[in-house]
């Protein structure tokens, strides 16, 4: 039994695929199915120790972006695509794999085009609630079709789709409570607020919340993630903001946490603030309440639609980024705090939107096609 894996570009996409991995390789063990072997196919590895902790082999595939706005990149790209499709059909062909797995995202274009070409069975995943491109252009042909929100099941054939929620690693499902404020050298009496970017960072998120802070860490603690790419900027400006701060070391930024600190930082979090990605999955796995504040311009506007199907669940407020001001900010944060009956709520609905056994779901459809392919 031979299974691919293609996703691309982002955590969004990779994580989901670990997670429905994981799955299958418990299923293998279970079941004792014999020479299983997975691969992941797209531009870059993403991160080669959590393919290696899976035992899944990366196959290199090019592939080219395809923006919404104009750039001459799109031109270059497109030829890159086509090459893309060309690599991925031979190396697809080489393995000859019994099921293809797309998460989304411009990389898996080429793979799921190979296996198009190759007549072999592909199962897709869309976690947000208005479809990405590939998975529109994928649904077609897919023969079986897993979606996180019920909203874009309507996009999908009726036959083949199925909501099953978003997989989610295992390692990261449960916060860690106990031995959180001491992990974190934190003070367990005040109320922590703990700010998610994606691994990218999220600039605007970053640049309100330094805005903000003098006045939040009167009360809060906070932990915020702010990106890679955006650490020795955010230190930079943080040592002129809390100069002469009295509570400065309430403040812990990270540039990226380990699974570790992340399990830590939602054990002791009051409330999250984040994007509407698939972040919100994670959320609402762990029961925190959050503040969730979409990007505006995102494709189909589908990170709008995320964040307000999670608030009509009762899991979230959301702010819009045309209304995030530090003030506004600060007032939602302690509105939030203040009312503990509503944050109550707010967890019992995170804990009924999430869905814990999303990954195994796919996981056992993988498999069913994968040994029925394999006849």
């Amino acid at each position: 039994m031979k299974i691919v894996f293609t996703g691309g570009g982002t955590g969004g996409h990779f994580y989901p695929i670990i997670a429905i991995a994981e799955e299958v390789n418990r299923i293998v063990d279970e079941e004792k199915i014999v020479g299983a072997k997975l691969y992941y196919m797209s531009d870059t590895p993403y991160d080669k120790e959590a393919l290696y902790d899976n035992g899944i082999t990366f196959l290199e595939s090019p592939a080219g972006k395809r923006r919404t706005y104009f750039s001459i990149l799109n031109f270059f790209d497109f030829f890159k695509t086509g090459v893309g499709i060309i690599i991925a059909t031979i190396r697809l062909f080489s393995v000859y794999p019994d099921v293809v797995v797309g998460k989304g995202g411009y990389a898996s274009f080429p793979v799921l085009v190979g296996a198009r070409i190759l007549r072999i069975p592909v199962i897709i995943h869309e976690s947000d609630s208005y479809p990405g491109r590939v998975n529109l252009s994928a649904g077609k042909f897919a023969k079986r079709i897993a979606v996180s929100y019920d909203e874009a099941a309507q996009y999908f054939p009726k036959g083949k789709t199925a909501w099953t929620g978003q997989p989610i690693r295992t390692e990261i499902q449960e916060p860690i409570k106990k031995g959180a404020f001491e992990y974190l050298k934190f003070d367990a009496s005040i109320p922590v607020i703990f700010i998610i970017g994606g691994s990218q960072g999220a600039q605007l998120i970053n640049e309100t919340i330094l805005d903000a802070l003098p006045e939040l860490l009167n009360s809060y603690q906070v932990i915020h993630q702010v990106g890679a790419k955006n650490i020795k900027q955010v230190l930079s400006q943080v040592e002129v903001v809390l100069e002469k701060h009295p509570y400065k070391e309430r403040y812990l930024p990270f540039a990226f946490l380990n699974v570790l600190a992340e399990r830590m930082a939602a054990g002791a979090a009051t409330i999250i603030i984040s994007r509407a990605g698939s972040t919100i999955f994670e959320i609402a796995q762990w029961g925190v309440p959050s503040i969730i504040i979409p990007i505006t311009n995102s494709n189909g506007d589908h990170q709008r639609k995320n964040a307000f199907t999670y608030a009509r669940e009762g899991g979230c407020l959301v702010i819009e980024e045309t209304n995030l001001t530090p003030h506004l900010l600060n007032l939602e944060i302690d509105k939030l705090i203040a009312n503990q009956p509503l944050r109550e709520k707010m967890v019992a609905a995170a804990h009924a939107f999430a869905k814990p056994d999303a990954a195994k779901k796919i996981a056992q459809e993988v498999v069913n096609i994968a040994l029925s392919h394999e006849k």
